[in-house]
């Protein structure tokens, strides 16, 4: 399906918004609140009859039906074995909905809070959640979905920045020798991790994916899954130093491994993946600039400062990528 429109998110106004809902069968009351999201856009549409519904509109271009149908398919799989995963709403058998050349999904409201996560039962909790989606995750591959790999969130990221002068031309010879580095580096620690199992991951499981009620955690976005190794959707939950990252991870494979095993050699990839994300955020970011809602929201992206703190942090992971795995 090829959008034809001038610059993505444009033509999106409140009433159109409004009509996409409506014309899945709904009545709204006009009022509506957008929620945080900056790939895609998602509203949260209060209705006459019902409290509300969350709508998401798809970056028009950045996934193909095929793609996106592989994540309604795959939230509706975990859903249906009970894992609290929100999946899209159906119309006629379809979840993948179109209004005035936007793609667009519907979805229950779901509330929650951010997981604090500081505690012993959380992450064991989490664990579990996690353990839960990769056995069902294992089960097949995503055909038309990215696979975690250097070679896109790494190589491409950085030939992409460089090609598109966002580097500050004082620091571009330290960013390119620095990141090659790195890069060599990262592909040293995936020959040591060997021949993982890929599996169907959440692929973005940070924090701020994931809401916490009475009942434990749920995933509200699917929209990053992909194919890769189990740590992809671990290793975010690691934070502070060495230490406090160890015990988290005792914890977390301590729920986890009632469900699913991990593979301890992926426990090699944690500060390259790390890395790799660093990457492509950077990338990401150069990517939507076009977009007026980047601008506005990461004001001191396209700045000196910005790139000089990037190059720091890339210096300190390169470190933490030469140290011992973590050990559990």
């Amino acid at each position: 399906m090829q959008l034809e429109l001038e610059h993505d998110y444009n033509a999106l106004e409140p009433d159109t918004i409004l009509q996409a809902v409506e014309s899945a069968g709904y009545r709204t009351s006009g009022r509506m609140l957008a929620l945080n999201s900056y790939e895609n856009r998602v509203y949260r549409i209060e209705l006459e009859d019902a409290e509300a519904v969350v709508t998401k509109f798809y970056r028009p271009d950045r996934w193909s039906d095929a793609a996106i149908m592989e994540e309604h398919a795959f939230a509706a799989e975990l859903s249906d074995e009970e894992i609290p995963v929100v999946a899209p709403l159906v119309f006629d058998g379809h979840t993948l909905l179109q209004h005035a050349g936007y793609r667009y999904a519907l979805y229950p409201l779901q509330g929650g809070r951010w997981p604090d996560l500081e505690y012993t039962e959380d992450m064991i909790w989490m664990g579990r959640f996690i353990g839960r989606i990769h056995a069902i995750g294992k089960q097949q591959l995503f055909e038309h979905r990215h696979d975690i790999s250097i070679k896109r969130l790494g190589e491409e990221a950085v030939n992409y920045l460089l090609e598109h002068d966002y580097i500050p031309s004082h620091i571009e010879q330290a960013y390119s020798t620095l990141t090659d580095d790195c890069l060599s580096i990262i592909r040293q620690r995936f020959e040591q991790a060997g021949q993982y199992a890929v599996s169907r991951l959440h692929g973005d499981c940070h924090r701020g994916n994931v809401l916490w009620t009475d009942d434990g955690p749920h995933f509200v976005d699917l929209d990053d899954c992909c194919n890769g190794p189990a740590i992809q959707d671990l290793w975010m939950l690691l934070s502070g130093e060495r230490p406090e990252m160890t015990v988290q991870l005792i914890d977390l494979l301590e729920g986890y491994s009632e469900f699913a095993e991990l593979d301890l050699a992926e426990l090699h990839l944690v500060e390259a993946l790390r890395t790799l994300r660093m990457m492509h955020y950077a990338s990401w970011l150069a990517k939507r600039w076009a977009d007026p809602a980047f601008p506005a929201a990461f004001p001191w992206f396209d700045t000196t400062q910005y790139w000089e703190q990037h190059i720091l942090e890339l210096r300190e992971q390169m470190a933490r990528m030469q140290e011992p795995p973590l050990q559990v």
